[in-house]
């Protein structure tokens, strides 16, 4: 018997024969636009194996080898694969998908997993590489106090903070993938960038349950809930207030951004609202809360901070926006009313060009408030990469290629920060 299913370059499932249906289990319109065909194979195997059979299958016109997959019953298929790509517009053209032929065989086929795959699994479930987005403005607050000089942070306390909140975006997004699936959300949404879009999936891959995740959610919050209570004992009193309502304000605009019965992503621009206050203002203030070694919210270095966390905080959250174009039919589906949803791709084109504008003049206001000159490299990087990305976003907000703005967007965030980073520690 012999299954054959071809797919698109994301892995949906576009066509399958009738030999597919009667191995797996599945009836074509289970399938075909719905889902994708790492749903056939043990989540470890995707992680570890997947990319490296679709990379020599498209380096040397095939790839041939043994697996097993599970069928819709969860029971083992032990399986000779064939993988080819396929050019639906003429070899001379891009790629467009996948050819997989399984044939099952009678051999029982072992996949040894590699104890990088677990790191890599606890990666994928947690997100943590999107970590950046928290952890480059607390990196950035402590620039500009080391820049500053004159001891005027605490370096233990810098440091708990880092860990802190690592720990705390972890958690949210461990809850945000399991309301997600709860709701339905992942569940519908087959148009998702892998990689970039879509949540982690790994509930869908089986690399946790959906008990699983929430209970690693709720310790990881704990976690976070337990240096944050650390920190308190041991900031400047002066600090203590603005230290634990920031970081309840941010625990909590994490959580209800997509928990019931706020699930602020489904109400037209709170989502939005909700991610630049806590990846923006609300971190780098609570940040220097944590660090300061006076009396912060009464010190000139306040309002300095919260400019700073202005540009980071919209930057994050074009992250978001481009993210939300490849999940706006999905998300519509289970009432995720994001800004995408409510105005569609084309219009929210202008609001990612919106938010950057937003992003440039404050970080310009930010140069010309805080007396360091080479704040302005920052500022013109944001401006001429931005711009850069918007052209893309302008040709592509339908398309595949799309993926390219996404990765962008992100990088731009990051290397944004990194150069505040550097300016603000040599500029002073």
């Amino acid at each position: 018997m012999r299954s054959t299913i071809t797919c698109d370059m994301e892995g949906v499932i576009e066509t399958m024969n009738d030999g597919a249906e009667k191995i797996f289990g599945y009836k074509k319109e289970e399938l075909i636009g719905k889902k994708r065909v790492s749903i056939f194979s043990p989540g470890e195997i995707v992680l570890q194996n997947v990319a490296g059979w679709l990379d020599t299958a498209v380096k040397e016109g095939e790839y041939k080898g043994e697996t097993y997959f599970l069928n819709k019953k969860g029971e083992k298929i032990n399986a000779q694969i064939r993988i080819t790509p396929t050019f639906a517009n003429g070899k001379d053209k891009p790629q467009t998908g996948y050819c997989g032929v399984t044939e099952v065989i009678e051999k029982d086929v072992q996949v040894p997993i590699n104890f990088s795959t677990k790191l890599v699994k606890g990666l994928a479930i947690t997100r943590m590489p999107f970590t950046s987005a928290s952890l480059l403005p607390v990196f950035v607050i402590g620039a500009y106090f080391a820049g500053i000089g004159d001891d005027l942070f605490n370096t233990s306390l810098f440091v708990l903070t880092i860990f802190g909140i690592l720990i705390a975006h972890l958690g949210i997004n461990v809850f945000n993938d399991y309301f997600d699936v709860k709701d339905g959300t992942d569940e519908e949404n087959a148009e998702y960038f892998q990689q970039v879009s879509g949540g982690s999936r790994a509930i869908e891959l089986g690399l946790i349950s959906l008990a699983g995740t929430r209970k690693l959610a709720i310790i990881l919050t704990l976690i976070a809930l337990a240096i944050g209570a650390y920190i308190l004992t041991n900031v400047n009193p002066a600090n203590m207030d603005g230290v634990w309502q920031i970081l309840v304000a941010g625990l909590l605009l994490g959580y209800f951004y997509t928990a019931r019965p706020l699930r602020l992503v489904a109400r037209r621009g709170l989502g939005e609202i909700a991610i630049f206050l806590a990846f923006g203002p609300l971190l780098t203030l609570g940040t220097g809360f944590a660090i300061f070694n006076g009396d912060f919210g009464n010190s000139e270095h306040f309002l300095n901070c919260m400019l700073i966390g202005i540009p980071m905080g919209l930057l994050t959250t074009n992250i978001l926006l481009i993210n939300e174009f490849p999940d706006m039919k999905s998300d519509a589906k289970t009432g995720k009313n994001h800004l995408v949803v409510t105005f569609g791709k084309k219009a929210s084109r202008w609001i990612y060009l919106l938010f950057l504008t937003l992003a440039v003049a404050s970080s310009f206001y930010m140069y010309q408030t805080i007396a360091n000159q080479y704040l302005l490299i920052p500022t013109i990087f944001c401006l001429l990469f931005g711009l850069y990305i918007f052209r893309h976003i302008l040709k592509h907000y339908e398309m595949r290629s799309l993926v390219d703005a996404n990765w962008k967007t992100i990088g731009l965030q990051a290397l944004y920060s990194i150069l505040l980073c550097i300016c603000l520690l040599f500029g002073f």
